[in-house]
């Protein structure tokens, strides 16, 4: 779960910290106070793109830092395939923003804003104000039916996956292998002729390699031979040459070289000194040699080296892409000669494929039905339990065209009211209907998923009431499994909290700050008489809070 939030030089927040605790965490506080911040610094830290528009003062570092304590083994497995170990049981996600550049960190270790995103994903889902609106989308449907049919779905996903590319590669093939005789003739022309440019080229293993440095030895001789000249002359020309000093030199100590140990150590190294001598001017003239050609094998290193280098233009940029090319281009041309039969080979593979994909997609559906089948029963239950009294919740499904997801086209359908017929959540559902559906469908869903936080941006948009009432309940039921951070402006709502924080914002010496804080008891009922009470906060409206406090701490106790 969520364990602690640190924000720092962001918006209208100096710097935060929060402590989360398990349950319903319930967050409060007047219009423009800053609750939607909070969001916002999670997201920031969870992988989102930076508005810079946010940072409160640029010539400072802004800072959001997510502690997660880690809940499951499903959790710990999925670590340990992203390879990020747990530093006692907690992972801590961070965004750092300086200049206009942000840094993402794991347990302080730097990483990409993809690894960042992977490891977020283990942990939490956030549902912003938005976020009911993607239920208009009807390819979100098929995403949330396998959310709920968990491994089964996952298992034969994989298998449908696999089944569909080698389905998609052999009809691509197939496809591109209409041709007519005049066209077939011309394919075969050409390749039997680049078959036989690059056979006849007899390229050898790292020929390349060797030909350019040969080439550009014998380009260069002149000059490599003048340098080897100067610098043999150097070591063993007339006169004052290094051979001829170092032999004057061991002339010169031989008297001397018994004298001592010392003296003896020394000649040692002046004989050693004249091995290393002759073993170079023997170097020096090898290569020397080397250097000698004549101009025709000059003029047939350079030929070999153009055959080379035209072949790589037109096949590859390595001899092995090219003798790649050859192989291709053989088996091509193999098709070509034996068409009829390479043409009945590949349309019976084809069928073949196909007729396994459509059984796979046939079994993907079957698993999918039977989801739908449960998962919008759960739903119609807890529509009801959101007050939707007379609802009938149910999903259509459409055959589409195969992919590696299968042929469902699934979409969600509802009727709100008696008599009417069951509809797209498009063509029925208001604002306040759609985030009560998606509640719905996230209650129901939170008994499959393994991420341990849930955070709801105003998930009470458009509702009210009885209504009001009875969503706190459904975000009561879901917190008891899984944390619940919500952004409330309701009572109803931020009475069930197991923990109530207040936002507020004040200003000191011109600056605009807003700061957080964990509400005791009293406190919480005081926030709750503000929102019931507007700008009058009379007594019989804080008895009335009060009320509405303990009838919520008897339900969270049923």
């Amino acid at each position: 779960m969520l364990k602690n939030l640190h924000v720092k030089n962001l918006a209208l927040i100096d710097e935060a910290e929060v402590t989360f605790n398990e349950g319903l965490n319930i967050l409060s506080g007047e219009t423009g106070a800053g609750k939607s911040i909070i969001i916002d610094s999670i997201n920031l830290a969870l992988g989102e793109k930076v508005p810079y528009e946010m940072i409160r003062d640029e010539e400072k570092p802004a800072i959001v830092e997510l502690i997660f304590t880690v809940e499951n083994e499903y959790q710990r497995k999925a670590l340990e395939e992203l390879m990020i170990v747990p530093e006692d049981d907690c992972v801590i996600l961070s965004r750092k923003i300086v200049n206009k550049r942000a840094v993402a960190r794991i347990n302080s270790e730097t990483v990409t804003t993809k690894e960042l995103k992977s490891a977020a994903a283990i942990f939490i889902d956030i549902y912003g104000q938005q976020e009911h609106q993607t239920l208009l989308d009807k390819k979100k449907h098929l995403i949330l039916l396998d959310s709920f049919c968990g491994e089964d779905v996952i298992t034969e996903k994989i298998k449908m996956k696999a089944l569909y590319e080698e389905y998609h590669t052999l009809k691509k093939e197939l496809d591109d292998s209409v041709m007519d005789e005049a066209t077939k003739n011309r394919e075969t022309d050409l390749l039997k002729y680049e078959i036989a440019e690059i056979e006849a080229a007899d390229l050898k293993d790292n020929e390349d390699v060797e030909v350019e440095e040969r080439y550009r030895i014998m380009s260069n001789a002149a000059k490599v031979a003048k340098a080897v000249a100067v610098s043999r002359d150097a070591f063993f020309g007339e006169g004052m040459s290094v051979s001829e000093c170092v032999g004057r030199a061991i002339r010169e100590f031989t008297p001397v070289s018994d004298f001592d140990s010392e003296a003896s150590e020394i000649y040692k190294q002046m004989n050693d000194a004249e091995d290393i001598l002759n073993d170079l001017a023997h170097s020096l003239n090898s290569y020397l040699d080397s250097l000698e050609f004549s101009d025709e094998e000059l003029y047939v290193v350079e030929t070999r080296l153009n055959v080379i280098n035209n072949l790589k233009n037109k096949y590859g940029n390595s001899i092995d892409e090219i003798n790649k090319a050859l192989e291709e281009r053989v088996m091509k041309l193999q098709k070509y000669e034996d068409f009829d039969a390479y043409r009945d080979d590949l349309e019976r593979r084809y069928n073949k494929a196909k007729e396994e994909m459509l059984k796979e997609c046939e079994v993907l559906s079957a698993i999918r039905r039977k989801g739908a089948s449960a998962l919008t029963f759960k739903v119609t239950q807890s529509l009801i339990d959101l007050n939707f009294l007379d609802v009938k919740f149910d999903m259509k499904f459409d055959e589409a065209a195969p992919s590696e997801m299968g042929f469902d086209s699934p979409e969600f359908m509802i009727s709100v009211n008696p008599g009417e017929p069951l509809k797209p959540l498009t063509m029925v559902a208001s604002g306040g209907e759609l985030s009560r559906i998606m509640l719905a469908l996230k209650s129901v869903l939170a008994e499959n998923d393994k991420v341990s936080t849930l955070i709801f941006d105003e998930i009470d948009t458009g509702i009210s009431g009885r209504t009001a009432q009875m969503v706190s309940q459904k975000m009561n039921e879901i917190s008891r499994s899984t944390q619940l951070i919500a952004i409330t402006h309701l009572p109803q709502i931020a009475s069930m909290a197991d923990s109530h924080y207040l936002i507020e914002k004040s200003v000191d010496n011109n600056v605009t700050l807003s700061s957080i804080k964990l509400l005791d008891e009293e406190g919480s009922v005081e926030e709750l008489a503000r929102m019931l009470g507007g700008v009058m906060v009379t007594n019989a409206v804080i008895e009335n809070a009060r009320e509405m406090k303990r009838l919520a701490n008897n339900e969270k106790r049923k």
